[in-house]
């Protein structure tokens, strides 16, 4: 499958390219030379300093050297891969074991940006002992720079074990999507008298120690109060503009979800077309006899 022709098969040699994230690899012509590996204290400051940054949902290689590439600063390997890479209806049913190989590909993969990983439903709730041993599976075996979590205030045991244990943690409030039935499906939180809990839940995660916090679903001027209030950075997704970081899904974003669309997405391209395309024009060639041509063709 290789697209090297040797000397041996009738042309010039050609010099293989390095693996990707070796020392001989090219390094992109974007890429400023001064670039460093993102860390929490990279975020806090960029937060001190009134700096937006972004973080987008990554699953495998490609994404995830792309997205490094064009400087985003955190990739999530969310469990909401779920249900846009394994095909679940929601996040509920995916595994530990099912999320590894994932965060692996994205951790080798990406040379610059801050690798997250999602605790998946059922795999940290239970105690923070439970938290702590499912968090050092995605450290030592997925090389993840930090772990995410949903919850607010009822977590703070669990956020506690995993910093005093060496582990960043992000935490999650307002719509938690592993709480869907919980909370009466995907519904807005933090409204009216509900906003103090969404308030009270930021601190909370912030006392215990996480190094940011994530709000869904949160109307905007509760994220923005939030947001001016803590003094670790907040990320929002469905939570307006006063948030000090975006998040999106990745297949949202660019177009390849043909699904209804949540309102806070704002979609970038078109992913889908131009794949779907693509794929029609291949099976034609091939059923047409066009392809392979004579320049895909080795000679003897």
């Amino acid at each position: 499958m290789s697209q090297n022709t040797s000397a041996a098969e009738g042309g010039a040699p050609q010099e293989e390219p390095a693996p990707y994230g070796t020392g001989s690899a090219p390094t992109p012509a974007t890429a400023p030379a001064a670039r460093r590996r993102v860390r929490t204290h990279t975020l806090q400051q960029m937060k001190e300093r009134h700096e937006k940054w972004t973080m987008l949902t990554s699953y495998d290689q490609y994404s995830a050297q792309i997205f490094d590439e064009a400087g985003v600063q955190v990739l999530l390997v969310g469990d909401s891969a779920a249900n846009n890479v394994y095909g679940y209806e929601s996040s509920l049913p995916v595994s530990v074991d099912e999320l590894l190989p994932l965060v692996r590909a994205v951790s080798r993969s990406a040379k610059y940006a801050f690798v997250l990983a999602d605790l998946p439903f059922g795999s940290y709730q239970g105690s923070p002992e439970q938290a702590y041993d499912t968090a050092v599976r995605f450290m030592k075996d997925g090389h993840a720079h930090g772990v995410k979590l949903e919850g607010g205030a009822e977590m703070v045991p669990q956020i506690r074990r995993l910093v005093d244990g060496g582990v960043p943690v992000c935490a999650h409030i307002g719509f938690t999507p592993q709480s869907e039935h919980t909370l009466g499906g995907y519904r807005i939180q933090g409204r009216g008298d509900a906003a103090k809990k969404t308030i009270d839940d930021a601190l909370a995660v912030q006392e215990a120690g996480a190094f940011a916090v994530v709000m869904e679903m949160v109307p905007g001027d509760v994220a923005t109060e939030i947001t001016s209030t803590l003094r670790i950075p907040t990320i929002g997704i469905g939570a307006g503009a006063g948030t000090d970081a975006q998040v999106l899904v990745w297949q949202d974003m660019m177009g390849l979800n043909a699904g209804r669309l949540p309102r806070f997405v704002k979609t970038y391209a078109d992913l889908r077309t131009t794949m779907l395309d693509a794929a029609r024009a291949y099976v034609a060639d091939v059923e047409g006899g066009s392809f392979p041509g004579e320049e895909h063709t080795f000679q003897g």
